[in-house]
């Protein structure tokens, strides 16, 4: 949904969830995840030999670890696991929310991540709070991993979506929740051209009140 909206703006699209997934395999790979326990002193050791980048591939941006294409590997099942566990990290967050200010320059963008409109860009001009069922959302992650030959278990999924919810919701540091200032859109039951056409009307409008 960011992704589109950013191409029809023409803007830079920013997936930050991709970084912490970027994190979270770098500890998987490098034996700092083991019997579900994270080293957490090591991994913050760690954090200056983790680079991410992002490249256009076939007209989407995929992420990059340390030079090579990861973008298939962090949306495995098994990253997603780890990742929320990987972004309590205070360290971790510290390392993601500073790369991302750091692409504030560029000329328009759209941000899409867990805790944009509170801590990394509270002042942005623009914050919508994007939420959905559970199920529905498991049933959309489903339908990507099946289009990628995989055959993952629904279930888990719906779990494992619920189980990173609550814990982004109570971690320490910038806890999952809607900003004061955030509109809310619950695409449950929206198709994708009807969520599409909501966020340019209300971009028209908040463009429109800006200029004024």
């Amino acid at each position: 949904m960011a992704r589109r909206l950013a191409a029809e703006l023409g803007y830079v699209y920013v997936d930050t969830g991709a970084m912490y997934r970027c994190v979270a395999l770098y500890a998987l790979e490098h034996g700092l995840i083991a019997d579900g326990a994270l080293d957490e002193a090591q991994l913050v050791d760690s954090l200056g030999n983790i680079n991410i980048t992002f490249e256009m591939v076939d007209g989407r941006p995929e992420a990059i670890l340390n030079g090579v294409n990861v973008e298939s590997e962090i949306r495995s099942l098994r990253v997603s696991e780890h990742v929320s566990r990987v972004a309590q990290v205070p360290q971790v967050r510290e390392a993601m929310v500073a790369m991302q200010r750091a692409m504030r320059d560029t000329t328009g963008i759209v941000m899409d991540g867990r805790d944009i409109g509170t801590t990394v860009f509270p002042d942005a001009e623009l914050k919508v709070f994007v939420t959905a069922d559970s199920r529905v959302r498991a049933k959309r992650r489903y339908d990507e991993l099946v289009a990628k030959g995989e055959t993952p278990d629904f279930e888990e999924i719906v779990a494992n979506i619920e189980h990173r919810d609550y814990m982004d919701t109570h971690r320490a540091v910038s806890p999952l929740v809607k900003a004061d200032d955030a509109l809310l859109l619950d695409n449950s039951y929206m198709t994708r051209d009807e969520q599409h056409q909501w966020l340019l009307e209300l971009v028209a409008q908040t463009s429109s009140s800006v200029k004024s």
